[in-house]
């Protein structure tokens, strides 16, 4: 397998450890410049141009792009996407992640701990804005930032109106968000590949300062995540469409608060912290989605008129928790399922003596109208507002 590493700093450690984690595994990983690449636009056979030549064919990619090059590295990325080259994280993704605003607002339709967060334009919405996440400190964010770079506390409300209009008046856009005083100084970063934390670590600030970032000066110890960060961290990659992410969380007092995904966490302080191989298993993942690719079955499927796919959740209403999967009917409806979601595992192709338990998605195959009738009566609209897993059923022709 040959993978297409894009990145400006092919000596940095990230680049060297992906190398040596392909050598390993008998792949080969090269390190291209993302802005030495050339697009290519013709009918029918999208290209790209490399250092003046037409690039290689590769068969997956990792985009490393940076935050002040995310607008040609997206277009490169995009391409390689046009050449039906398989890339761990979709250049859809990478911007929704890049843009704090944006990510809030998707994140914050899920059942996701978030610190409570405002964004407001004028003046005169500032301090109101404030007093509903709580009021001071508060923590002001602008929506570009890397690395705790435009990351600050204000302990006032005249401070952090100041603050506020400055930055407005540099044309920086700025987020509002609660101070979570239980976690100040700390936070955890669970590194994410595929359905599952890979590692974790818990960063602390150094002296006065507030912010944990390695870059700052903060410093890493291994962890062993707690299930509940462990799932937070695992449901927000996917909500936000990655499959390779570092996920920042708080330790709240309500569980855990996710403060952003990086759809591009560097490998060095995870691996030195934890001595967690996670380039091997970024490579793995590379294996099991290129070598043995996931069938999408929106794509694929071609189904018997009446019936289709869905995810259905066992919650309290639904009366299926607690029962052996021979007991909950679910085959006399003419509904067959074809693998249960627990937290991080999936259980394929679970025979009868599988138990059902509260919070478990079931992904089922059968009569439409059988799969509709197990959406709790009065449910449906507040089911799809908070976007829990509900029959999205995928009917025949779709």
């Amino acid at each position: 397998m040959r993978i297409a590493v894009l990145s400006r700093n092919p000596r940095g450690y990230s680049a060297k450890r992906f190398r040596e984690a392909a050598s390993a595994r008998g792949h080969e990983a090269r390190i291209l410049d993302t802005l030495r690449f050339a697009i290519g636009l013709e009918r029918g056979r999208p290209e790209l141009i490399y250092r003046g030549k037409r690039m290689r064919k590769y068969d997956a990619v990792l985009p490393r792009i940076g935050a002040s090059i995310t607008f040609f590295g997206l277009a490169v990325l995009r391409q390689f996407e046009q050449m039906g080259v398989y890339t761990i994280n979709e250049s859809v993704a990478i911007q929704r992640s890049r843009d704090k605003l944006r990510s809030m607002q998707i994140l914050s339709r899920y059942d996701v701990g978030l610190p409570a967060t405002a964004f407001v334009r004028g003046r005169e919405d500032v301090l109101p804005a404030i007093e509903r996440v709580g009021g001071v400190p508060v923590i002001l964010k602008v929506l570009e930032g890397t690395q705790g770079v435009g990351v600050i506390l204000a302990e006032s409300a005249r401070t952090a109106l100041a603050i506020v209009e400055t930055l407005q008046s540099a044309k920086q856009q700025v987020l509002i968000q609660k101070f979570v005083s239980e976690s100040k100084g700390r936070d955890i970063r669970a590194f994410v590949v595929g359905d599952r934390v890979v590692a974790a670590m818990r960063r602390t600030a150094q002296g006065d300062e507030f912010r944990s970032n390695v870059h700052r000066g903060g410093k890493a110890a291994s962890l062993t995540l707690d299930p509940a960060f462990a799932e937070t961290a695992v449901r927000a990659a996917q909500i936000m469409g990655l499959r390779l992410a570092g996920v920042d969380m708080l330790e709240g007092e309500r569980g855990p608060q996710v403060m952003e995904v990086n759809s591009s966490p560097g490998l060095e302080g995870i691996e030195n912290a934890t001595g967690v191989d996670v380039a091997g298993a970024i490579i793995e993942e590379f294996e099991r989605q290129v070598l043995f690719p996931e069938v999408n079955l929106t794509q694929r499927l071609r189904l018997a008129s009446g019936f289709g796919i869905a995810e259905l959740s066992v919650t309290e209403e639904s009366l299926l928790a607690g029962r052996k999967l021979r007991d909950s009917n679910l085959s006399a409806r003419g509904i067959n399922v074809l693998h249960i979601s627990r937290c991080d595992r999936v259980l394929p192709n679970p025979g009868g003596d599988a138990d059902i338990e509260l919070g478990d998605v079931l992904l089922c195959y059968g009569n439409l109208d059988e799969l509709r009738s197990l959406v709790p009566p009065g449910k449906k609209g507040r089911r799809r507002a908070k976007q829990e897993p509900v029959p999205m059923a995928l009917e025949a022709g779709a």
